[in-house]
């Protein structure tokens, strides 16, 4: 339906926005691109109640005013991954101190006016200013006045703020108006996304992707999955049950992911879950249960894999042992 409404549309998200002074931006995110990090969601260039991005897809939200540059799990958070400055400048505001946890209903009126968490804003003259939310609590290493280089350590990924998953959001803005740094003039073209952005190298677009995959010995918990603390490093012969799963991002109705769980006697289970709804994130889980006194000892690895319209989108696999 989006794509469909797409087709026709050209969108302006701003105007006048001038050639002369245009910071030119890296990712704000020290990892690499596309393995260890992902971007979650862009700019929201519907004007009404949907949302989508540069690109027509659905990977943003309502009113959504930048781009979320997202870890895999919270342990990669807590090993600790650097928040860069995206283009030079001078530290305009801080913030830190508040706390890293997950944003829900219960915790919605703590946040008030603080949604952006622990962030940092850098002026770079010429009215432009990027900023940055959610860093880690007791991470942010400037203060206001500090003049920066691209690449400097502004601070760690976090979770503080209304967030859900660990990321960097960084906001783009110019003279107060939201700026998309992957269509920088405003003019959407469905289909035909704007070859000047205002990225040194612009990051690969990915349509969805798979996260992590793991083992366990029975359906892990989604806190755990999100985590990392569900995959099982090892399995012991007797488990009651052999469970694969997948953690995926940006999942669209009718999406398939297929898991396989093969071991040393061939294939132990082959499933394809079919998304009922539009996910942000998500993760299945297949499994067999223990019918024997004890499964074949040796290497057992499963596969994931993320399809769209009979098209492959991302594939991962990973391999444990049993002894």
């Amino acid at each position: 339906m989006i794509r469909a409404a797409c087709a026709a549309l050209t969108l302006t998200l701003v105007a006048g926005m001038p050639a002369a002074g245009e910071p030119v931006l890296a990712p704000p995110i020290d990892c690499d691109l596309g393995r260890d990090c992902f971007i979650q969601q862009y700019v929201d260039h519907d004007p009404g109640a949907e949302a989508y991005d540069y690109r027509c897809a659905p990977l943003s939200y309502d009113g959504h005013k930048g781009t979320d540059f997202a870890l895999r799990t919270l342990q990669q958070m807590q090993v600790g991954v650097n928040v860069l400055a995206s283009a030079p400048g001078t530290v305009k505001g801080v913030r830190d101190g508040m706390a890293d946890r997950i944003y829900s209903d219960a915790n919605a009126q703590d946040l008030e006016g603080r949604d952006c968490g622990n962030g940092v804003v850098i002026d770079h003259g010429d009215g432009w200013e990027t900023q940055y939310c959610h860093l880690r609590q007791g991470s942010v290493r400037v203060q206001s006045g500090d003049v920066v280089d691209r690449g400097h350590v502004l601070g760690q990924v976090g979770i503080s703020g209304r967030a859900q998953f660990p990321h960097v959001h960084l906001s783009l803005r110019h003279k107060g108006a939201v700026i998309d740094p992957f269509d920088p003039d405003g003019q959407l073209q469905c289909g035909t996304p704007d070859p000047d952005t205002m990225w040194q190298d612009p990051p690969t677009y990915r349509a969805g992707g798979i996260l992590d995959v793991g083992f366990s010995d029975g359906i892990p918990a989604y806190a755990d999955v999100k985590s990392g603390r569900a995959a099982e490093p090892s399995l012991p012969l007797d488990a009651p049950a052999l469970v694969v799963y997948g953690y995926a991002f940006g999942g669209q109705t009718d999406d398939e992911m297929r898991l396989v769980l093969t071991g040393p006697d061939g294939v132990v289970v082959d499933q394809t879950e079919i998304l009922e709804k539009q996910q942000a994130q998500f993760f299945r889980a297949v499994g067999k249960r223990l019918r024997a006194t004890a499964w074949p000892a040796g290497a057992y690895s499963g596969t994931v894999i993320l399809m769209r319209e009979g098209h492959e989108i991302d594939r991962r696999a990973a391999s444990i042992t049993l002894e």
